[in-house]
Order: structure tokens, then C-alpha cells, then sequence
């Protein structure tokens, strides 16, 4: 004769379950956070790699900052063109509209991938179910990111200038080629639900961290 389960047994094996469940999820949890810092510190990096090698500087245009190369947070609305609803970045240099945001033809190209655009399809008139979007870049959809909130930067944006070091995040300051040079430290910090990851970035050297 088999033997059956009794109700201790039974509520046992579900505490158990629901241990390794919560476990295993904020394991996922804290995973995808490593995951979405490392690849927006990456990003940060690969920003400041091209205002190194890309010199903006131009005596002929008086608004030639606003051509520095810089990284962009934001989220649309949900429903809407562009990021749909999530948190994600767009890297560009403000090269011919100099509104702030970034039209297709101002965006990096993906360094891994050529077809593709360094944008999660925020900013600009890109839609974040284009082709060309890099979805690792739209870190709401890839990674569940659901805030991005910063401390130091000016906004929720980092512009470098050519000789790699870091300015506030407000274009509008960038009136000559050392003013908006950030004081201190940087901060972005990623929310997923109660977790959070800050990366920070230094004053004069541009050094791109996870704190």
C-alpha cells in the first residue's frame, strides 16, 4: 500500500517551494540589475570614446556644443511612438536639428551591429520596435528597469567633451568648451522594483563605475 502525503509533509515541501522560489527570483532580480548596469556602463564608456575621437569644436558655428556626444534617458508614454512605455537610452550627437533630442540620422551606430542604431528608441522620432533599435538599450523591456533616477549629472544625461571629461546633463549650459564640466560625482541610479544599482560617474576623469 502507498503512503500518502500528510498535511505537515505537504505544508513542509510548500515552504520549501516558496523559499527557493523567492530566492531564485531575487537572484533574477539582482541579475538583471548587474546586467543592465554593466551594459549602460559600457554604453557611458563607448559615449566618451566618441567625444574623444569625434571633436566637435568649431570656430565657425557658435553652437557647436550642442554637437558633443552624449547619452539620453527617458521613457514615453506607454501606447506611444518611441520607447513604449519603458525606461531606455539613445546616444547621439546633436549634429543637425540641436533640439536636445535625437533624430535617426544624429544617433551612434551599434558597434557591434552596423544595421542597427545605439538607441532603445527614446528621444527622437525612432520607434522602439524599429529595426534599427538596439533592444539592450531599451532597459525596461530588456533588463525591467522602472525608474532611472540621477544625482549630480544636472538630468538624466551625460555629454563628454574631447578630452573625455564629463559635463551636466543640460545642453543649454554648454556655452563655451569648459563650461557644464562636472564639480563631482555623477550618479545614475537603476530601480527595479525594492532593488536598486547605482553607477557613478567621476568629475575630470569621466571614470565610469558600479558603486
Amino acid at each position: 500500500m502507498k503512503k500518502a502525503f500528510t498535511l505537515l509533509e505537504l505544508a513542509i515541501v510548500i515552504v520549501i517551494v516558496g523559499i527557493l522560489t523567492t530566492t531564485v527570483i531575487s537572484r533574477m532580480n539582482s541579475n538583471n540589475l548587474a546586467n543592465a548596469a554593466i551594459k549602460l556602463m559600457s554604453d557611458i564608456r563607448y559615449t566618451q570614446h566618441l567625444a574623444i575621437v569625434n571633436d566637435k569644436y568649431d570656430t565657425q558655428d557658435t553652437t557647436w556644443y550642442k554637437e558633443r556626444w552624449q547619452l539620453l534617458f527617458g521613457r514615453s508614454s506607454a501606447g506611444t511612438i518611441n520607447s513604449g512605455g519603458y525606461y531606455a537610452y539613445t546616444i547621439f550627437s546633436d549634429a543637425y536639428t540641436k533640439t536636445g533630442n535625437p533624430d535617426p540620422n544624429e544617433i551612434a551606430k551599434n558597434y557591434l551591429d552596423n544595421s542597427k542604431l545605439l538607441s532603445g528608441g527614446f528621444g527622437g522620432s525612432l520607434d522602439w520596435e524599429d529595426e534599427k533599435v538596439t533592444k539592450e538599450l531599451n532597459i525596461g523591456y530588456k533588463y525591467g528597469i522602472d525608474n532611472v533616477t540621477q544625482s549630480g549629472c544636472g538630468a538624466k544625461r551625460i555629454s563628454f567633451d574631447h578630452m573625455g571629461r564629463p559635463l551636466k546633463g543640460n545642453s543649454s549650459s554648454w556655452t563655451s568648451a569648459t563650461s557644464g564640466l562636472l564639480k563631482s560625482q555623477c550618479k545614475f541610479t537603476l530601480h527595479k522594483g525594492t532593488d536598486s544599482i547605482v553607477i557613478a560617474i567621476e568629475a575630470e576623469t569621466g571614470y565610469a563605475h558600479i558603486l
